[in-house]
């Protein structure tokens, strides 16, 4: 059986900010971005200009995986952040995870430094902006 799984993440009305910044720091491309205006007008639920600018849905390629994005509606429950879920970034290079580490840290706060572990050569926890927590991780076999 073959099946895959991608983060699918939720904000308030900055998506488009969120998928630049997360493209920009992960070395990503964009491959799409929706707004709900870009969706055929509905005269039984017509759209306010706000809510046309909204993010429906966007599609960032982060090297194999695929980050997904869209905003609220207005008025549904919206808990940003929280650390049920982490995203786990495995670059090969330690340089790499330097550079992620560090366009992530902007605005951000770090949990956990960049440093060695028991197993990794480099490993560190950060907050991002949005709230959202990224472990940044060199698999062993990979340092250089």
């Amino acid at each position: 059986m073959s099946i895959t799984i991608n983060p699918y993440l939720n904000f308030d009305g900055n998506t488009k900010e969120a998928v630049h910044f997360y493209e920009k720091a992960l070395g990503g491309k964009i491959l799409g971005i929706m707004t709900f205006g870009d969706m055929p007008e509905d005269p039984n639920h017509p759209l306010t200009e706000d809510i046309k600018a909204r993010v429906m849905h966007a599609h960032l390629k982060v090297g194999e995986a695929d980050l997904m994005f869209s905003d609220t509606f207005p008025g549904m429950p919206y808990e940003p952040g929280g650390d049920t879920v982490q995203i786990s970034i495995h670059p090969k290079e330690e340089t790499r995870a330097r550079e992620i580490f560090a366009a992530l840290e902007e605005g951000g706060q770090v949990v956990m430094p960049l440093q060695k572990t028991d197993w990794s050569p480099l490993y560190g926890i950060i907050k991002d902006k949005f709230g959202v927590i990224f472990q940044v991780n060199v698999p062993v076999e990979h340092s250089q």
